[in-house]
C-alpha cells in the first residue's frame, strides 16, 4: 500500500467502480478486496469493505461507508488526453455508464465521481498565457466534452 492514498467513500459500491476505472484507464488495477470482519453500521461481516487499487497511477482506496456522505466536485480526478480520440474515449466511458456531462471537460461517473477529461493541448494553451490563452479559454466555456479541433484552432486565432 502506497504511502499517500486517495480514500473515497462508496455506499455499497466501491468494488465495482473500482472495476470500472480498472477496465478504463490503463495504470490501473484492483488490488486487495479486504472484507468487514464484524458486522458495522452499514454492513455486514463478510461484505466488502474496503478495496485497494490504482487509477492512472495513483493509489486508492474504495470504502464502503454507507450512504451518510456524497461525493462533489470539491474532488476531481483530472485525465490528461494526447488526441481527440482519447479524450471521446474516457468521456464516453464515464459518460456513457451512468454518468453525466457537465461544462468545460468536467463530468461525473455513475457514483458520482467528478472527473476532468482534460487534453493537453488545452493545458498547452493556458500556460502560453496572453491572447492565445484568452482565445482557447473563452471556447472551452462554451463547451462540455472538449473538441480539440476548436481548442487548436481557438489557440490559432
Amino acid at each position: 500500500m502506497a504511502k499517500n492514498t486517495i480514500c473515497l467513500w462508496f455506499d455499497k459500491d466501491a468494488e465495482a467502480a473500482a472495476r470500472f476505472y480498472a477496465e478504463i484507464f490503463p495504470d490501473s488495477a484492483v488490488g486487495a478486496v479486504i472484507r468487514a470482519p464484524g458486522d458495522f453500521p452499514d454492513g455486514k461481516q463478510g461484505d466488502v469493505l474496503v478495496v485497494e487499487f490504482t487509477v492512472a497511477g495513483v493509489a486508492c482506496m474504495g470504502l464502503n461507508g454507507g450512504p451518510a456522505f456524497k461525493h462533489d466536485e470539491a474532488f476531481s480526478f483530472q485525465i490528461s488526453t494526447e488526441n481527440q480520440e482519447e479524450t471521446d474515449r474516457y468521456w464516453n466511458a464515464i459518460v456513457g455508464n451512468g454518468g453525466q456531462e457537465s461544462e468545460c471537460g468536467w463530468c461525473k461517473d455513475r457514483w458520482g465521481i467528478s472527473w476532468q477529461i482534460t487534453p493537453r493541448v488545452l493545458m498547452e494553451a493556458m500556460r502560453a498565457g496572453g491572447a492565445e490563452a484568452k482565445r482557447a479559454f473563452d471556447a472551452m466555456m462554451t463547451m462540455k466534452k472538449i473538441d480539440v479541433a476548436a481548442i487548436e484552432a481557438a489557440r490559432r486565432g
